[in-house]
């Protein structure tokens, strides 16, 4: 957390001083007394503990955290290496796989690697009831996440967004940087993927290229 105050000390310090961050807390911690909630408490922030704002370049949005016991680690589609890689991702790292050309360990979904390449791997709702999804859709998280992207807007760098399935498209109309982009596709869950428009779209070499043509360098995208 010592480093997620530092790096993120301007955005985090007007957060605090906003009347629904102690409503938030409030609720969090009558949830988390009363109920088996997912991530773990001290990893809710965890995204902002690997990504430096100063070297953010690509921000992936998220709904909210995996429901199931052991997956929710506080990063937007990542679980910790040894839980099975939930559907989601596997459509992911099978598009990278084509797009890139690279080999994905199917057998590892922990996307750190990426977040500490400057990928802020975010959802929009932090915390999750164990088994059911969407129980943490609070206006206390909507307005968080509105001071987290108009802090990611006030950024100099080029960044890029990576917004899947309706929900992600949604945030667009928050990107205003003009060194800023967006890339939408459908969600990569098998019921939008499989229907078409997320398989080709060639989004990670999309992402690759404008950072290459901003002089940045780009994601590794494979994960070992």
């Amino acid at each position: 957390m010592v480093k997620m105050i530092k790096d993120w000390k301007e955005l985090f310090d007007k957060v605090a001083g906003e009347e629904y961050s102690a409503s938030l807390h409030r609720f969090l911690d009558a949830e988390y007394d009363a109920h088996v909630v997912y991530p773990p408490r001290d990893m809710m922030f965890q995204a902002f503990k690997f990504t430096n704002p100063k070297t953010l370049k690509v921000v992936v949005i998220g709904q909210d955290p995996y429901h199931n016991p052991g997956e929710a680690m506080g990063m937007s589609f990542s679980v910790p290496r040894g839980i099975d890689i939930p559907p989601s991702l596997i459509n992911i790292y099978k598009e990278i796989e084509k797009d890139i050309g690279c080999k994905m360990n199917f057998d590892n979904g922990d996307l750190t690697p990426w977040a500490e390449q400057g990928v802020l791997l975010l959802n929009a709702y932090l915390s999750v009831r164990a088994g059911v999804p969407l129980s943490h859709v609070r206006p206390e998280y909507d307005k968080f996440m509105d001071d987290v992207l108009r802090y990611v807007e006030s950024l100099d760098q080029p960044v890029v967004y990576m917004l899947w399935g309706g929900f992600a498209k949604k945030y667009a109309s928050k990107v205003t940087n003009p060194k800023h982009i967006v890339l939408s596709s459908v969600h990569p869950s098998p019921l939008s993927a499989n229907r078409g428009g997320w398989f080709g779209k060639h989004l990670f070499s999309q992402c690759n290229a404008y950072l290459t043509e901003s002089g940045i360098t780009p994601i590794d995208w494979q994960i070992k």
